[in-house]
């Protein structure tokens, strides 16, 4: 393994949570693809409230990540005033593995959103710990490449969830110890196991670093203003509101697959193509991308990132065809590769010690909120014509671009006759 670390630039540490966090997305991603054909099958019974399917089926996706962003603040702020991350990260995964199950158990709509809502439980208690444990891992001069990798190996898990999970539903019934299953069973199990796998190595293979607790409120607190530059917006504070936007946009797509399925005349597999088209840039490009902020600056990046973000999302709404929309994804999913790394590491930059699960669920947690505003607004705009969730993705990116070049400022300090050397963060 040292070889591997050596040759990706990150420490052993983040190599072994990284490959855990792999196997718990490939189940978690199986659910985005599932969940609107399973509501829309006809399987779940019970009365929708007067509310049309589509809406539904939003608020059941967007439970996730409501109750996943109200409570990573919480998380975060526990595990920094503990100076404890494993313990976060397992009962999350645990949280997961017996959620993921339940589904299979679901028979009514009130009971999948329920479930929704443990998940997102699950993963605020996980999500928050993971990415501090990946900071205070990492230095100043390899941050960004430590965030980086570690995403490329999460987003790998969750690129893959989507194609198999397609093959998975369509593929059924199956036999399971002699007794039939469906392909949605199966899905819901083979998502178990997984959060259940990645469970067994962080155990096995991740352990606590030595944390400086930390006893200061106002470093374990979330900062709206910018009371110490000449900015009006904290910088980390406008890094999570352009998170927001940029994940509301990524979501868009999710609870409007039968729209999108009819419109370009698709099925499930290749909807799954479509959305993994996104996260393969992910994952091709936030590596590099991770390493290169430590090495020509952080804001650089993001601010590209974002431009490209606005085009990505807007042409969604326009496309006529799949290899159309498998186009417009891939290039949403550099745009995001080249906001997500640097942002995280910019946020790492300007954390103080002890208090990373705090500062970096900022970041985690809009992120995870625009994943629940996404589909929630889709479902609604979608009646306004199939563009119209697009546009207002589109105007958001847009938004988001607007306040990062005007309230954050640049955390490395690059010497510009010296490119190819290694910066070192400003403090």
């Amino acid at each position: 393994m040292s070889t591997i670390n050596k040759y990706l630039g990150i420490n052993r540490e983040v190599l072994a949570l990284a490959i855990a966090r792999m196997a718990d997305s490939v189940g978690n991603s199986f659910l985005i693809v599932v969940l609107p054909i399973y509501i829309a099958s006809g399987t779940i019974e019970g009365g929708t409230g007067g509310l049309g399917v589509s809406l539904l089926t939003g608020l059941i996706l967007s439970a996730f990540g409501f109750f996943n962003s109200a409570l990573q603040p919480f998380a975060g702020r526990l595990s920094d005033k503990l100076g404890k991350r494993k313990v976060f990260v397992l009962a999350g995964l645990g949280l997961l593995a017996v959620a993921n199950f339940t589904y299979s158990l679901a028979s009514s709509y009130w009971m999948l959103f329920v479930i929704r809502m443990a998940q997102g439980l699950g993963a605020s208690l996980t999500i928050v710990a993971t990415i501090a444990l990946v900071n205070e891992l990492a230095d100043d001069d390899t941050r960004g490449g430590n965030m980086g990798t570690f995403n490329t190996f999460r987003l790998l898990g969750f690129g893959a969830g989507p194609v198999v999970a397609g093959s998975v539903i369509n593929g059924g019934p199956y036999s399971l110890l002699g007794l039939p299953i469906t392909g949605f069973e199966a899905a819901f199990y083979i998502a178990t196991v997984s959060a259940v796998v990645s469970f067994v190595l962080v155990t096995l293979l991740v352990d606590d670093p030595d944390i400086e607790r930390s006893t200061d409120d106002e470093d374990t607190s979330i900062a709206v203003f910018d009371h110490d530059a000449d900015g009006l917006i904290d910088p980390v504070f406008a890094l999570g509101v352009a998170s927001l936007f940029m994940a509301v946009g990524i979501a868009l797509l999710s609870a409007i697959e039968p729209q999108v399925n009819a419109r370009l005349g698709q099925g499930a597999q290749l909807f799954g193509i479509e959305f993994s088209a996104f996260v393969l840039m992910q994952v091709l490009f936030q590596a590099p991308i991770g390493s290169a902020s430590d090495r020509y600056g952080r804001k650089p990046f993001i601010l590209i990132g974002l431009v490209l973000l606005v085009p990505a999302t807007l042409a969604q709404g326009f496309v006529v065809a799949p290899w159309q929309m498998i186009v417009a994804r891939a290039v949403q999913g550099i745009a995001g590769a080249l906001v997500f790394a640097p942002a995280l590491a910019l946020a790492g930059d300007l954390a103080s010690k002890g208090s990373s699960g705090t500062q970096l669920s900022v970041l985690t947690m809009s992120f995870g909120l625009g994943t629940a505003i996404g589909p929630l607004a889709s479902g609604f705009l979608v009646r306004f014509g199939y563009a119209a969730p697009f546009v207002f993705g589109a105007v958001l990116a847009a938004l988001g671009l607007v306040l990062v070049y005007t309230q954050v400022q640049e955390t490395v300090a690059v010497d510009p006759d010296a490119v190819g050397s290694a910066p070192t963060a400003q403090d």
